[in-house]
C-alpha cells in the first residue's frame, strides 16, 4: 500500500521496523479453576452485587463476568434486577 503512494509523494520513504508480536501466555488450567472457584463460592442463594464479587474475589471484572457467563450457560445463575447474581 505504501508502494502506491510513492509516485503521488515523488520520494520514498522507509517503513519502520515492527518488532515481533509476543505470545502472551494464557492462564494455567489451575489458576483459572482456582479463580472459579473462589467467585463461585461468593455465590449463593441470596442475590449479590456483581461490584461485590469482583471486590471480594480481588480479580478483574472481566474474569468475573466470564465465570458468570458460563454459570449462566449451564444454567446455574439467575440475573436478578439492579446487576445481582445468585445461584441456582
Amino acid at each position: 500500500m505504501i508502494a502506491v503512494l510513492k509516485p503521488i509523494l515523488g520520494r520514498a520513504f522507509d517503513l519502520p521496523v515492527q518488532e515481533p508480536e509476543r505470545e502472551v501466555p494464557a492462564p494455567s488450567t489451575s489458576s483459572r479453576t482456582t479463580t472459579s472457584a473462589r467467585i463461585i463460592g461468593l455465590l449463593g442463594p441470596t442475590p449479590v452485587s456483581i461490584d461485590d464479587l469482583v471486590r471480594l474475589s480481588r480479580t478483574s471484572p472481566a474474569i468475573v463476568r466470564t465465570v458468570l457467563l458460563e454459570l449462566e450457560i449451564a444454567g446455574r445463575l439467575e440475573r436478578h434486577g439492579g446487576g445481582l447474581v445468585s445461584l441456582l
